[in-house]
């Protein structure tokens, strides 16, 4: 099994920056493909971005490429997710996710274990 606690979440205006961060616990972390999905009320989970367990490969969704960057820290056991340039349509439960074979990395199914989420929320 896998934890996954995610923290950062809060109240930012139009513009501003937040770091989200994900710690896990249980099994090796290091092993894992982890992602970041975002959830707007009245709409699906979407993906948002995801790393491998290298930290060589990174993936973003088209909305937030050049804004958000991902990034691990395997000896702390916890992923990051850096926003900048945020907008009001980025407002959302921001959830961590972790896959052991994730081949599809904006694919949920592909991702064994998630945290409950934290909320982002851009005024404008």
């Amino acid at each position: 099994q896998v934890q996954l606690v995610e923290s950062g979440g809060g109240l930012v205006q139009t513009g501003g920056s937040l770091r989200l961060s994900c710690a896990a616990s249980g099994r090796t972390f290091n092993y894992y493909t982890m992602g970041w999905f975002r959830q707007a009320p009245g709409k699906e989970r979407e993906f948002v971005a995801a790393i491998r367990w290298t930290g060589g490969s990174t993936y973003y969704a088209d909305s937030v490429k050049g804004r958000f960057t991902i990034s691990r820290d395997n000896a702390k056991n916890t992923v990051y997710l850096q926003m900048a340039s945020l907008k009001p349509e980025d407002t959302a439960v921001y959830y961590c996710a972790a896959g052991r074979v994730v081949i599809n990395i904006a694919t949920m199914l592909e991702y064994d274990y998630w945290g409950q989420g934290t909320q982002v929320t851009v005024s404008s």
